[in-house]
């Protein structure tokens, strides 16, 4: 079931037994408890019963490209090992030994011949089939066929890699309900992944996830993008268990009045410089050879030039898929920002601790049609915010995360208050529920 709520908030519900108060008018606000972001005993009912039943992201095509190729994917305690076989096909399993409970790989790479374990020396085949047992006489009767590695389900949507640790979930195509046909045009499939990085933040997930989820902080946190961004007319939609906001830049916020182009145009530059191959809070002068042109228009020549220098031709793009923002959040970790030009991921992973998390990211560039899959494996930098080198407007984000998750932490603040505005945090706390609150 979808719910179209374009300009208007979502419909209102039952109250949840959770804590999630519901309110029956329209527009209004929502009351979350603040023990879903500190509570260990949530965490803990998160670890059985969300965790090993939903999708995740979990790397990039790119990372297992080749035979041999092998990626490790963690959630909290859970790990599962995805390894692309001999044979061509894409496989996942537990990722633990069937001797002792050993970690059979650990991180990524590629050139794997065999699955072994670095405790005993068991190892299996690429397709999970016991192949040695060291000493086998000592364990009697031992039959190979009983003690394959334990499956995973793996899919891919364009060029991520999804796993699932449930054998009864449904079909990746199903589970992401309308977005894939939502984000057609965009022929997810040209985009190449170069960069994933590690950042672990002190907070929740969820809190991390949020930051992701709603336009309404960047008035106050941003101040930088808002000059280049309409964070009042970003329209909205809700799926099920997703959402999507769409939001347009190269235009300054109506909050603010009138904008000169070249503050537009330089807001830009600081806060996405990247889609003009400029480096980090980087900026170059507005172009002065077209006196009467916008930043809009400029902006969207620079990113197409830029686009070609990279090899991938935007002609079949409109200037509308170039400058507005397709803001994903699947559920329940995961935001995932598209463009015609840029395709990026992040992903709240949960941590040892109810009050740390790890944002996992995924940066890709577009490539023409058909350009084979980097050899390499995406360089991983684990960011401790030091080097500034993911930019202005992420590492505002992630600071405030930190603030956040003490403020959450006081004792006499009960409830957070959530608006209209903020309706994609409410789905995700709608669905969080029929997990959490299930059998």
């Amino acid at each position: 079931m979808e719910r179209t709520t374009a300009e208007h908030p979502v419909t209102a519900t039952p109250p949840l037994a959770t804590g999630v108060a519901w309110d029956a008018e329209e527009p209004g606000h929502h009351r979350f408890s603040v023990d879903r972001y500190t509570s260990h005993a949530i965490a803990e009912r998160e670890l059985e019963r969300l965790w090993p039943r939903v999708w995740q992201i979990a790397c990039s095509v790119d990372h297992v490209a080749e035979p041999g190729d092998w990626f490790e994917h963690r959630c909290g305690p859970l790990s599962v090992l995805i390894v692309r076989g001999d044979d061509g096909q894409l496989r996942a399993f537990q990722n633990v030994c069937r001797h002792r409970g050993n970690l059979l790989c650990t991180g990524a790479g590629s050139g794997l011949g065999e699955i072994r374990c670095g405790f005993h020396n068991w190892s299996w085949t690429l397709a999970g089939e016991l192949r040695e047992v060291p000493s086998r006489r000592g364990f009697g009767a031992l039959r190979n066929e009983d003690l394959p590695l334990i499956p995973a389900r793996v899919a891919t949507w364009g060029p991520l890699v999804f796993v699932t640790l449930d054998p009864d979930a449904a079909p990746l195509s199903e589970w992401l309900e309308g977005v894939p046909a939502d984000l057609a045009w965009a022929d997810i499939d040209e985009f190449h992944c170069g960069v994933t990085t590690t950042t672990p933040v002190s907070c929740n997930w969820k809190v991390v996830a949020e930051g992701f989820s709603e336009t309404y902080h960047v008035q106050g946190l941003h101040p930088e993008m808002i000059v280049s961004f309409d964070d009042v007319h970003a329209a909205q939609h809700l799926w099920d268990r997703h959402a999507v906001s769409y939001q347009l830049y190269g235009v300054a916020s109506p909050r603010l009045g009138p904008v000169p182009e070249a503050d537009v145009w330089d807001s830009f530059c600081r806060t996405q410089g990247r889609r003009l191959g400029l480096a980090p809070d980087d900026t170059v002068p507005m172009p002065a050879h077209q006196p009467d042109a916008t930043a809009f228009e400029l902006l969207v020549a620079a990113i197409r030039a830029e686009s070609g220098r990279r090899g991938a031709d935007l002609g079949r793009f409109d200037d509308d898929q170039i400058m507005r923002l397709r803001q994903y959040n699947l559920f329940p970790n995961a935001t995932v920002l598209v463009s015609a030009d840029s395709f990026n991921v992040l992903v709240a992973k949960p941590s040892a601790t109810v009050d740390r998390a790890e944002l996992f990211t995924l940066h890709f560039d577009r490539r023409p049609p058909g350009a084979p899959r980097a050899k390499r494996h995406p360089t991983d930098v684990v960011n401790g915010l030091d080097a500034e080198r993911l930019g202005l407007v992420f590492n505002q984000d992630v600071r405030a995360m930190a603030r956040l998750q003490r403020g959450l932490s006081q004792p006499g603040f009960t409830h957070t208050i959530v608006s209209s505005e903020e309706r994609r945090i409410v789905n995700t706390h709608r669905a969080l529920a029929t997990y959490l609150d299930g059998s």
